[in-house]
Formats: C-alpha cells, sequence, structure tokens
C-alpha cells in the first residue's frame, strides 16, 4: 500500500507544492575580500572565483551583486600595515572604513556587515593582543574590539560580526556602540566557532595564517556539542541579536540545536574549505557542482539557519534568478 507522503512525491510541481524548505537570496550574505592599494584584482587560489580586490577595483563585483539582489555583503579587509596590537582596524581610513564609505555611498541599497577581529591586522595572526606567555590576552583585547566596533559604526556599517570568540566581546561592543549613540546597531555574534581544518583556504585570502601555535584556546573544540549550548547562551544573554554557527555542513546539528532553544535569528557560515572542496570535486567532475552546492546550502536551511554566509552567493543567485 502507498502512503499518502509517496504520494504527494508523483511529480516536481507537487513536489513544489509540499516542499518544507525553500533557498532564496534574501537568506545570503556574499563575503568581499578587500586589500588595501591600487588595481587589486587576485583571484585566490584555493577558491576559485572568489577574489581580493582594492577599491578602485571592486565596483564590478558590486554591481553583479547588485543585479542578482544579493542583499548583504561582509567585509574582510587585508591592510597594507600590520603591528603586534592591530592598530589599522580602529583607524577610521582604515582600508575596511573606506569601503564601507564607498559602499553607502554608491550602493545605498546594500546592506553592510564587517568582520570585527584582528587576525588579519596582526603580525603573528591571532586574534588579539598577546601577553607575555604568546597567549591572547582576553580583557586587554576587547579594549581594542571596541575602539574598532566604534570606527565601523562611525564609518557607516549597518551591522557588526565579532568573529574572535573573545569572551565578552558582545556585551563590551554593545556597551561601546551604546555610550556612543550607536544604540540600533546591530551586532552578528559568532556564537558557536570551531578551532575547524576548514578554514584553511580562507587564511590565505585574508592573509590571517597564524605565525606560531593555532587558535584552540580561544575556538571550540569539533568534539563538542554541549559547549556550544553554553556559548551561545553567553552571546545571547549579553546581547548579540543574530547568533552564528562556524562551519556550517559539518555543524548542521549545532544549528538545529541552536534553532530550538533561541528566540534569534540563526546565521550559519559556509566556510572556505567547504567551498573550496565542492569547486575541486566540480572541476574534476566527480560531481555534479551545481546540484551538490545547492543541495549543501539546502541543507543549512533544513537545519534551521536562517541566515547563510557563502562564497557560493553569487553562483546560487544566478540559478535562482534562472529557475
Amino acid at each position: 500500500m502507498i502512503n499518502r507522503t509517496r504520494r504527494l512525491r508523483k511529480t516536481e510541481n507537487i513536489r513544489r507544492l509540499v516542499r518544507e524548505n525553500k533557498l532564496t537570496t534574501d537568506d545570503l550574505i556574499f563575503p568581499l575580500f578587500i586589500e588595501e592599494g591600487e588595481n587589486i584584482e587576485t583571484e585566490i587560489k584555493s577558491m576559485p572565483g572568489i577574489k581580493r580586490f582594492s577599491l578602485d577595483k571592486i565596483s564590478t563585483e558590486l554591481d553583479e551583486v547588485i543585479s542578482l539582489n544579493i542583499p548583504a555583503v561582509l567585509l574582510f579587509g587585508i591592510p597594507s600595515r600590520k603591528d603586534d596590537v592591530g592598530t589599522e582596524t580602529w583607524n577610521d581610513d582604515g582600508i575596511v572604513q573606506q569601503a564601507i564609505r564607498f559602499i553607502k555611498k554608491n550602493y545605498p541599497r546594500l546592506y553592510v556587515i564587517t568582520d570585527v577581529c584582528f587576525c588579519e591586522y596582526t603580525i603573528h595572526g591571532h586574534c588579539g593582543i598577546l601577553n607575555d606567555n604568546n597567549d591572547v590576552d582576553n580583557d586587554a583585547t576587547l579594549i581594542n574590539l571596541s575602539k574598532q566596533a566604534i570606527s565601523h559604526a562611525k564609518a557607516g556599517a549597518d551591522m557588526l560580526a565579532p568573529s574572535g570568540m573573545i569572551d565578552g566581546s558582545i556585551i563590551k561592543m554593545r556597551e561601546a556602540l551604546d555610550n556612543t549613540g550607536y544604540y540600533d546597531l546591530p551586532i552578528m555574534g559568532y556564537s558557536v566557532k570551531y578551532s575547524s581544518a576548514f578554514y584553511g583556504p580562507f587564511r590565505d585570502a585574508a592573509d590571517s595564517t597564524p605565525t606560531f601555535g593555532d587558535r584552540k584556546t580561544y575556538q571550540m573544540d569539533p568534539a563538542n556539542r554541549d559547549e556550544a549550548m553554553r556559548e551561545a547562551a553567553f552571546d545571547d544573554l549579553e546581547g548579540a541579536d543574530i547568533l552564528m554557527v562556524k562551519p556550517a555542513l559539518s555543524y548542521l546539528d549545532i544549528v538545529r540545536d541552536l534553532k530550538n532553544n533561541y528566540d534569534r535569528p540563526i546565521a550559519c557560515y559556509n566556510v572556505s574549505g567547504e567551498y573550496a572542496m565542492i569547486k575541486a570535486a566540480g572541476d574534476k567532475g566527480w560531481i555534479d557542482e551545481e546540484k551538490v552546492m545547492m543541495e549543501s546550502l539546502l541543507s543549512m536551511k533544513r537545519a534551521g539557519a536562517d541566515i547563510i554566509i557563502t562564497y557560493f552567493a553569487k553562483e546560487v543567485a544566478k540559478i535562482l534568478k534562472r529557475d
């Protein structure tokens, strides 16, 4: 005997009518790498199709983002100057601050989210100030994180996204923003960020590979699930407007856990390694790249993600526009 659920799978039209989850361009955030300098348009070898741009070369990319109706971009800056503490992060004329002003002036429809961190800006590649033992000094880093947040707000950012997993970052940034009049500026917390091998290509893209050690002391152990709930609880209590899980594909159980337990929008980051694997296998002809890409992103929606940060955003938008 055929059950009623099976009858509803017989044709594509009926499948469309009863489909539980749909991927749309409204779900997508596209990361952009902005490099200080001029005449720069460099493809990242480990991330085919993704480039680093100087501001004088970014318009073609932004024109395409707008034409595809992608609602938001996430900015990562690659400065020409680095130091021990990441001073350029709160330079009001820094590369990210320039990029914010450029985009808000020329592409006012585009929602601009900024990465708030230090790894691209420090000579050691870690996400904050180091103490005498070469460990990240959490509390000292919070002071500089607040400076960076205010600088991005002054430049016109629409949302801030602190990515370093520094304890107390949400509440310190919230206090700093409120005290300077930016009450309505939302914060997307990298609430559950694992110490993952899937970040490799990003570190090529952002020149952010640590010169020694790793980030295990301030990023999560991939073996831990209950800890994710505790980390998310901290960000929720401190005032994060959106909770994020990073990476996405290997942590869909965590995405679902957050969706089930928090009355907040849930984001996930479809990271560089996930992107690179699909691109590499597609290039070899081992998989149908387009179908695997779409299935992977749909799995994130099904798990409970309201927002997907992905390097596939333009390709997905083209497919959705075509279909």
